[in-house]
């Protein structure tokens, strides 16, 4: 299977900046997407911004021009530079990787695979 660790996250005021990283670990035969969600407090689950092993970004319109999303393909890595934060980021940050596991030896089925999630807190 594929687990993801999260680091970053923390507390920071209105227009400062966080980063935040996602390392994906286990029997990985590939990685088609890795990328970012967010939940706050009474809210459903939201895209942030992911990016494909091409290299191809898609973001939230809520964080363009603010938030930059990068990845490593060879060491199954994603982070999201997170600028000119606001309030409204507040929100728990999910680490997301749509990926291929080994089946024993032989390819197995994609699935999407979660982090266990790393809180970002924006004061006013």
């Amino acid at each position: 299977q594929v687990q993801l660790v999260e680091s970053g996250g923390g507390l920071v005021q209105a227009g400062g900046s966080l980063r935040l990283s996602c390392a994906a670990s286990g029997s990985i035969w590939s990685i088609n997407t890795m990328g970012w969600y967010r939940q706050a407090p009474g809210k459903q689950r939201e895209l942030v911004a992911t990016i494909t092993s091409g290299g191809k970004p898609n973001y939230a319109d809520s964080v363009k021009g603010r938030f930059t999303i990068s990845g490593d393909n060879a060491e199954n890595t994603v982070s999201l530079q997170m600028n000119s934060l606001k309030p409204e980021d507040t929100a728990v940050y999910y680490c997301y990787a749509e990926a291929v596991p080994f089946m024993g030896t032989m390819r197995g089925y994609d699935g999407d695979y979660w982090g266990q999630g790393t809180q970002v807190t924006v004061s006013s």
